[in-house]
């Protein structure tokens, strides 16, 4: 790889020292550094900076400072081109970033070298129809989550997978997830973990007032619509927790796994289930378990 991209999350305590520590290090490997021009701007590094049609098309790989949350929308900005991703977390521990601050020059050093494998995630897309034209079209890695906003009153979601009618769910909201997003906001809706080397759709109800209403686990290849039949209150359909968009009564949410995949960049094997128990333990420590 020759020509790296750079995206930054500037909220990240000492990322800057960081990045341009990261910057030097690569040019002087006779590397080339893009980065989006309001960041390279924010960064003092304006040289290096182009739009972000050009940070995509040209990066062969693109190296992420921050947490899950930042890895997130990169996956989502660059999943079309397949540009590889790694990440260096700045945040708790992650999921989906590879290297931590302190190992940060020798890993970069192995993607040098070429010693490192291609991780492909399976990624969604959600399609919002309004009197039979689509007025929204999203992308995530995660999820997709119809969910009701600040208000008591339960909504009515009209659930049909491949055109047979699932279920009516009474409840706070759905949440349509792939095996990466199983971790993410469907774990605290009690669905189910799934390694994310695998390829399906995990559908897990959100306080439905149903007690024989339980998540569910559809092929890959499923297409997931949800109607939406309450008029009162705002509704939301958000994916991966960033991107909103307001529906209305009537409208479809169509789910299904999306053409692109994600890549991430992994230097050695991740033990799935040891990051799970890390994860776990933390975030439990964190909330005063």
């Amino acid at each position: 790889m020759d020509t790296f991209g750079l995206v930054v999350n500037l909220n990240k305590k000492g990322v800057r020292e960081l990045v341009e520590q990261i910057v030097q290090w690569l040019e002087s490997k006779g590397r080339s550094v893009l980065i989006h021009e309001n960041t390279a701007r924010a960064l003092g590094l304006a040289r290096l900076g182009v739009s972000q049609n050009h940070l995509v098309e040209r990066a062969q790989c693109m190296i992420v400072f921050g947490g899950d949350g930042t890895l997130l929308r990169t996956a989502r900005k660059v999943a079309r081109s397949g540009t590889p991703i790694i990440g260096v977390n700045l945040g708790h521990l992650g999921f989906l970033t590879e290297i931590d601050v302190p190992e940060a020059l020798p890993a970069l050093e192995k993607l040098l070298h070429d010693e490192y494998y291609i991780e492909e995630r399976m990624m969604l897309e959600a399609s919002v129809y309004r009197e039979g034209r689509m007025v929204e079209h999203l992308a995530g890695l995660n999820d997709a989550v119809i969910a009701k906003g600040a208000f008591a009153r339960l909504i009515l979601l009209e659930t049909y997978v491949n055109d047979d009618y699932v279920n009516t769910y009474p409840s706070d909201g759905l949440i349509v997830a792939s095996p990466t997003g199983s971790t993410a906001y469907s774990l605290s809706a009690g669905g189910p973990l799934v390694t994310p080397e695998l390829d399906l759709l995990l559908l897990t109800p959100i306080c439905s007032h149903n007690l024989w209403s339980r998540p569910m686990i559809f092929a890959p290849d499923s297409i997931i619509k949800v109607v939406i039949l309450s008029s009162q209150g705002e509704v939301m359909l958000t994916v991966d927790g960033q991107h909103g968009f307001s529906l209305n009564k009537n409208d479809q949410v169509v789910v299904k796994r999306a053409s692109a995949k994600a890549k991430f960049i992994r230097l050695e094997g991740r033990n799935f289930f040891e990051l799970l128990r890390k994860k776990l333990t933390e975030d439990g420590e964190r909330n005063g378990a």
